[in-house]
């Protein structure tokens, strides 16, 4: 579903992509790896047509990014850092403004049916800002699935969030590759790429240095002999059992 060949994109005299290269199954998500700065927004800028590389190629959904820019924006949607709501309008509302947006049939229909898919039918009718971070994020998801496109870009999803809306998220993003849909997932969190991801690629200064299944990249280290292991909880786990709300 994404091919990218030798791509490359400068700043100035900043080299951020230096020959970057990856493919992304139909149906899988796809991790990209890297810390802050590594150049993981600018990939999916470039994929999403927003911005254009100095060099390579790039194929989502079979149209080329550069050649045949409309058709890639028919088959994707991009679900940015920050969550794209508006505040003033409750949860359904926003679903029902982006269907109209989009004119589809029964956008009434389309907004319950995205509340219910993503628990939130219940605080469908409250205004938006009084949602949690984790509600607005599975809002701004659900609103990105409007019109199912095949390819969905999250560019760090979890950013700024708690332990318990991070888990929220996780679980609807396992849900979106249960459907079929191929996701495109960046992230600076190493336990969101081992959570979530059926392959995972690091981009380090502006190439990616690895990329496999998380069994293959563990087996690049040698594993350490251990005579006694006595597993002490995290803190995440003490916190979300302290609150009650351990999904798992």
């Amino acid at each position: 579903m994404i091919r990218v060949r030798a791509l490359e994109k400068s700043y100035q005299d900043l080299k951020v992509l230096k020959g970057v290269e990856f493919e992304v199954a139909k149906g899988s998500i796809f991790a990209l790896l890297g810390s802050n700065g590594a150049g993981k927004t600018t990939v999916v800028r470039i994929l999403s047509t927003l911005l254009r590389a100095d060099a390579g190629s790039a194929d989502v959904n079979g149209f080329d990014v550069a050649a045949q820019p409309a058709r890639v924006r028919e088959s994707i949607s991009l679900t940015g850092q920050f969550a794209a709501v508006d505040e003033i309008l409750t949860g359904r509302e926003n679903l029902v403004l982006v269907a109209r947006l989009r004119h589809l049939a029964d956008p009434g229909k389309i907004a319950d049916d995205l509340l219910d898919r993503f628990s939130l039918t219940e605080a469908g009718g409250r205004k938006v800002a009084t949602y949690s971070g984790g509600m607005r994020r599975r809002l701004d998801i659900a609103m990105s699935l409007i019109g199912e496109p095949p390819v969905i870009f999250l560019d760090e999803p979890t950013t700024g969030l708690d332990p318990e809306a991070r888990i929220e998220v996780w679980q609807a993003v396992r849900e979106l590759a249960g459907r079929g849909t191929t996701v495109l997932l960046t992230t600076q969190y190493l336990d969101e790429a081992e959570q979530l991801a059926d392959r995972i690629a690091i981009l380090h200064e502006g190439r990616i240095i690895v990329n496999g299944t998380l069994t293959e990249l563990k087996q690049l280290l040698p594993p350490a002999k251990v005579e006694y292991v006595e597993k002490q909880p995290t803190l995440e786990d003490v916190f979300l059992t302290l609150v009650g709300k351990d999904k798992r």
